[in-house]
């Protein structure tokens, strides 16, 4: 007959004869905060002083086991105690201490097993330590006991990706003991009264000796110089896990701690952070939080690139796809890109070859709108011409059934007017994909004047299901991301018409963190759709207005529209890419003809001009509402266009700057050019209070 009895809210002891279960009940995620960490160190104090306990197995209630810290504690004052004293005292102990693992164990979870004496998962676990994601390292001994348990190259891997370790590969590289099946608290009892009896070996991890293998730790850390120059945690990780082959394990302790607090400290942790609760903190708004409307079969219109991107998504997602052509060779097409797009994906481990048939099963090619008559949301795809979309939209209104939504993907147009051509402008709303739209995160919800609650609601689940990430954005030409692209992009172009080469605007920008520089972003997307976005808008282009786009225009003149064309500001011929030659003498021309002088700029200026306009054109996109947070703003810059993550997102970014500072750099500015650089009112006022955007995230 067990005895049970709570240490407190949140930790139990259960006495089976000579041994003990100590069980973790602090739901959804058994997160290790204050209380949970008291009550394991007393648990496991009281267990190791009484001689009739032969063995302690550690297990979780729930779905899960242990996933890592309380995020609640985030940015908080350390309460006692702290965990690595508690898992050093958990591995001091005793009596033998054991976890059984389910679900996942990450962070401070995994890092608590590694403590204890031996490590039994359930079949299903995921195990890792994803600290990294965060700016930081694992600060509970991760660094320090699982290369002695799985050699250095597996704790390089493990600590660096963050990534979820499967089970099975777990248990081949020694970071558990044992894989069984069953429910936790059964295993549990079993683990325990295996480790009393001496049929689980049990050791103290800290007494293992660490393998050597510095080619390994050299190899690593010449490929961080190269790939990942501007961040600190990972190269302070490798430092970590040197240290455990070189010392005893409370010397590397002590080392991993102060390691941990220097990451603590760092601008790219506070950068990481703001992301991770940013990307949770974009659908926390009362629109999203509504009764959606059931979706359960989405159609498209278009099987062009972002049609099948789209349609691509939906099928990964388990939904089932009508998508629609005007002609075969079209459609033909669309279908087999999307073929494409599900074989990548079950090379790349994201869908089971098993499920490949039955998922392109889903999708039923048409060649009449008519089809879409059954759909319960439909999204239009076709290339940015409002006559075109407002003529869909007119079909669309007389063949979709009632409740249905009606969606676009338009990039910059009016979604009030293509909403104006239905009888039903409560239906219909604008969800921007990403191109390619079944890989990027981003999607940006745009909500019409008369767009129902519900379909806005509908719109935040079904970036959910897609696994996307949701920003709501109000109707401007661009809404939040392409509105602020269209105003920093003229910056880049400025620069290269005052003086600098695309190649070093590229290089600052790519120093400054970014993958790729405007030029080559522009290559990669295709130059002509900024050519058509330009000759859409040139009747009413301003004209006090420097013009930002001669020299791309000529660019596309030429029929270079970048990597599809072979040319574009870079030429590319297979994995070869050099600078276009011909470029330059454009570049000259344009100058010439506009009678300017051209000027060097440090790469440090580039990066300052280029930011500058972006915040500014961002804290203007909060004044005007069309983003109702400066986290949305930030949110879409990272998901959306290759904002560097440990940055945090442009207003973040502004905030480390400050508004003082940055309305002095637009003031400067604005003695060149003051049609273009002009000082938002709302960065103004802050500069006048000491406000933050961050202040405005918490008011929001």
């Amino acid at each position: 007959m067990s005895d049970t009895h709570q240490v407190n809210d949140l930790i139990s002891i259960e006495m089976e004869g000579d041994t003990a279960l100590i069980r973790i009940d602090n739901p959804p995620v058994n997160a290790t905060g204050q209380v949970v960490r008291q009550g394991l160190d007393e648990a496991v104090a009281r267990l190791d002083a009484d001689a009739a306990v032969k063995a302690i197995a550690i297990y979780g209630a729930g779905r899960t086991f242990v996933a890592g810290a309380d995020i609640k504690e985030f940015g908080k004052p350390p309460q006692p105690p702290a965990l690595p004293e508690v898992y050093d005292r958990i591995e001091a102990c005793e009596t033998p201490v054991v976890t059984v693992m389910h679900g996942t164990a990450l962070g401070g979870g995994l890092e608590l097993a590694l403590a204890t004496h031996a490590r039994v998962g359930i079949d299903g676990l995921r195990v890792g330590l994803p600290e990294v994601a965060l700016g930081l390292l694992p600060g509970a001994g991760g660094t320090q006991r699982l290369p002695r348990l799985t050699g250095i190259p597996f704790a390089l891997d493990a600590c660096l990706s963050g990534r979820h370790v499967p089970a099975q590969e777990a248990l081949e590289a020694g970071v558990i003991d044992r894989l069984e099946a069953g429910e936790p608290r059964d295993v549990a009892l079993k683990t325990a009264q295996d480790a009393a009896s001496g049929v689980l070996k049990t050791r103290r991890t800290g007494d293992l000796e660490v393998t050597p293998d510095e080619a390994a730790l050299r190899e690593t850390e010449e490929k961080l110089r190269q790939t990942q120059p501007l961040l600190f945690s990972p190269h302070k990780i490798v430092e970590c896990i040197r240290v455990a082959s070189e010392t005893p394990l409370a010397e590397g302790l002590k080392f991993e701690r102060a390691a941990f607090m220097e990451c603590m400290d760092t601008p790219q942790r506070a950068g990481l952070i703001h992301a991770f609760f940013g990307e949770r903190a974009v659908s926390n708004i009362p629109e999203a939080k509504g009764e959606a409307r059931p979706i359960d079969k989405v159609g498209i219109i278009g099987g062009g690139t972002m049609g099948s991107g789209i349609a691509t998504a939906c099928l990964l997602a388990g939904l089932p796809v009508r998508m629609v052509e005007v002609a075969q060779e079209g459609l033909d097409r669309g279908i087999a890109t999307i073929t494409g797009n599900i074989d990548g994906a079950v090379k790349r481990g994201k869908l089971p070859a098993d499920k490949r048939d039955a998922t392109l099963a889903m999708l039923e090619p048409s060649l009449q709108m008519e089809d879409l008559a059954d759909v319960d949301l439909v999204v239009e795809a076709v290339f940015e011409d409002m006559d075109v979309k407002k003529e869909i939209f007119g079909k669309l209104d007389k063949i979709c059934k009632p409740g249905a939504i009606m969606a676009s993907n338009t990039s910059y147009l009016d979604v009030n007017e293509i909403a104006a051509a239905t009888s039903r402008p409560a239906d219909v709303l604008g969800l921007h994909f990403f191109s390619p739209a079944h890989v990027m995160r981003l999607l940006e919800i745009v909500v019409a004047d008369k767009t129902a609650p519900d379909v806005v609601a509908t719109g935040f689940a079904l970036a959910k299901r897609l696994k996307k990430v949701g920003v709501r954005a109000g109707v401007c030409d661009g809404f939040i991301g392409n509105r602020i692209l269209s105003h920093y992009g003229k910056e880049a172009a400025y620069l290269v018409l005052d003086g600098a080469s695309p190649q070093q605007v590229d290089s600052a920008l790519e120093g400054f963190g970014f993958a790729m520089g405007p030029h080559k972003v522009g290559d990669l997307a295709g130059l002509d759709i900024g050519w058509a976005n330009r000759k859409r808008k040139a009747d009413n282009r301003d004209p006090n207005e420097r013009y930002a786009g001669a020299v791309a225009d000529r660019i596309c003149e030429q029929g270079w529209f970048g990597r599809k064309t072979g040319k574009g500001y870079y030429v590319y011929e297979g994995k070869d890419v050099r600078p276009n030659p011909d470029v330059a003498p454009i570049i000259e021309r344009e100058r010439q003809e506009a009678g300017i002088t051209p000027r060097e700029f440090t790469d440090q200026e580039i990066v300052d001009r280029y930011m500058t306009a972006m915040i500014s054109e961002a804290a203007r996109v909060v004044e005007d509402g069309i983003a109702k947070r400066p986290l949305d703003v930030d949110m879409v810059l990272l998901f959306g266009y290759g904002f560097p993550r440990f940055r945090g997102g442009p207003l973040h970014y502004a905030d480390t700057i400050g508004a003082a500072e940055l309305v002095r750099r637009i003031e400067g500015y604005a003695q060149e050019d003051p049609h273009y650089w002009q000082v938002p009112d709302i960065l103004r006022r802050m500069a006048a209070d000491g406000t933050t955007f961050a202040d405005m995230n918490k008011g929001a």
